[in-house]
């Protein structure tokens, strides 16, 4: 089970952790120094990079997770907090996946044709949509510490 848990949590850190880490800190520092196109080729690589380990962290998020829900009798058997953080996470990876298939792609597209004005647009619908799972992601962390202290 530890070893289950650690997967579970390592997997959510990369996610969430990476998210506030270009949120926060990379997409300021990208704004001060780089031109428009530059910048988008550079959040064209970011994205590109990061959002491969996003497949691969909800996959691991999911099964490890429903994995822990089967072991403790399923969902009766565990706590509300739990359902909370279900919830939450399911929101998150549709938030992904409509980022994924219904911006970035564009976006990569917008960028390989130097169409920088409309690459620029679709770089703000995703900021907007990566903040919102920020939030949500830093939530779920206040729910799942919380819940278990109820």
């Amino acid at each position: 089970m530890a070893l289950i848990k650690l997967l579970h949590l390592l997997s959510v850190v990369i996610w969430v952790g990476g998210m506030f880490f270009a949120y926060v800190v990379l997409r300021p520092a990208a704004a001060e120094v780089l031109q428009p196109p530059e910048r988008l080729k550079l959040w064209d690589k970011v994205f590109g990079n990061f959002f491969t380990w996003v497949w691969g962290a909800i996959g691991l998020v999911l099964a490890t997770g429903l994995y822990m829900i089967y072991l403790f009798g399923g969902m009766g058997g565990v706590g509300r907090y739990i359902h909370i953080m279900l919830l939450l996470g399911i929101v998150m990876m549709a938030i992904f996946v409509y980022v994924y298939f219904m911006q970035f792609v564009p976006f990569r597209l917008a960028v390989a044709a130097q169409e920088w004005p409309k690459a620029g647009a679709i770089l703000v619908t995703i900021r907007k949509l990566v903040a919102t799972n920020v939030v949500i992601g830093l939530a779920t962390f206040a729910v799942v510490i919380l819940g278990r202290a109820i």
